[in-house]
């Protein structure tokens, strides 16, 4: 049978792709630290359980396709007190921030269309695009520059008659970059001069570090035709397996364009739209003073535990929970199905990202991987202390 040359393009998740290794290594005995995926283990806020517990209709019936009115209104509130003005009608509630992207890039692109990314980027992006039969054109950036691309000189000679949008994440996943407020200010120039949509992920807004002002590309009046934003409550209130996101935008032909898809699949979940607007409620206090702080201290104990292995090199992330490392053998992938299949130190092995994934050419990532930090930094320094050791017995394998 014949299968979509749009899906045959598209590879395996990078972060979830090892998965059936990791279920036969605990099938031996072996526990395995997890440094591979974002799913933090701090507690996702009672007040979501209980605005399901508290949940008076008699059916569970379907919500109205661009979102339950409760929801709507909790996320407007929400961006209004960040000194957006927006309305209910500028915002769609989907399937996380995933099924966002992936209405926007069904809604702007056709075949051959390109966007432009800052590379490394989310190995989904690339799913995302080419299953509409659209394609990457990478925003380099360096570990040397600490990962910044917000740069006119960089990104212009990059548009052409294909280009569509530019696609960013800030804060960066995998990079934990932040664009400065001029750094912002250019990409929303470059998008308005060229008549191209600023797709901006900002699922990790919260998390950013050094004193740095949370942010939204929505402040930007002046862009609003151009600008849109992703955004969930699976990163923010540690609720990844809600699968609540938004697709915000003043753009009224792009709400219209995708509320043909947000009808198409009828509604996204009642019972957990009702739990996330009870969530957003949250940031109306100090909510999230404590929980950065926590991953403030899980970003030190990763940052002092890498600093100790020889010949990986890596930059302090600045926002987000990522951190990306270069180590130092021949291929990481190899690394992780060595890691998960052959090793174990004293009964322990480690899962990272393997990098190849977030770039438009897969050797530019071979010898680098993403490491996630969120869980207890215990467990963050365990995880490193064996990835040391792990990679030691790797080379030593192969020399």
């Amino acid at each position: 049978m014949k299968f979509s040359r749009k899906v045959e393009v598209c590879g395996l998740s990078p972060v979830r792709k090892f998965y059936p290794c990791e279920v036969a290594a605990a099938a031996r005995g072996i526990q395995v630290h997890h440094l591979n995926i974002g799913q933090p283990d701090i507690e996702t806020p009672e007040v979501f359980f209980d605005a399901v517990r508290n949940f008076e209709d008699k059916v569970v019936a379907y919500a109205p396709a661009p979102g339950i009115p409760a929801f709507l209104e909790a996320v407007r509130d929400y961006y209004q007190r960040l000194g957006c003005e927006i309305s209910c009608d500028d915002i769609l509630a989907t399937f996380g921030g995933s099924e966002a992207l992936q209405m926007i890039m069904s809604c702007i692109l056709d075949d051959g269309d390109e966007v432009l990314v800052p590379e490394p980027y989310y190995p989904n992006y690339d799913t995302f695009i080419r299953i509409t039969g659209g394609v990457i054109r990478p925003i380099p950036t360096t570990a040397e520059e600490s990962y910044h691309y917000a740069d006119r000189s960089r990104i212009e000679p990059l548009i052409n008659e294909h280009t569509r949008a530019i696609l960013i994440t800030n804060p960066g996943n995998p990079t934990g970059v932040v664009l400065s407020e001029e750094e912002r200010r250019t990409m929303v120039d470059i998008a308005k001069e060229h008549d191209l949509f600023l797709i901006s992920d900002e699922v990790y807004r919260e998390i950013v570090y050094g004193g740095r002002r949370v942010s939204t590309m929505l402040e930007y009046d002046d862009a609003a035709e151009n600008i849109v934003v992703v955004d969930s409550v699976s990163k923010r209130f540690s609720a990844t397996g809600t699968r609540v996101g938004t697709l915000v935008t003043r753009n009224k032909q792009l709400i219209l364009e995708a509320s043909k898809l947000c009808q198409s699949r009828l509604c996204i979940a009642t019972l957990e739209q009702a739990g996330a607007a009870a969530m957003y409620n949250l940031l109306k206090s100090d909510y999230y003073a404590d929980v950065l702080s926590q991953y403030e201290q899980r970003k030190d104990m990763l940052v002092e535990s890498l600093s100790k292995l020889p010949g990986v090199t890596f930059n302090s992330p600045e926002g987000a929970f990522y951190i990306m490392a270069t180590l130092p053998v021949d291929d990481a992938e190899k690394l992780q199905y060595f890691l998960l299949e052959e090793f174990d130190d004293q009964g322990e092995t480690v899962m990272f990202t393997p990098a190849e994934g977030s770039y438009s050419n897969p050797a530019d990532g071979r010898n680098k991987i993403r490491i996630a930090y969120v869980t207890n930094p215990a467990d963050i320094a365990r995880g490193v202390e064996i990835l040391g050791r792990g990679i030691e017995a790797y080379n030593a394998r192969k020399a």
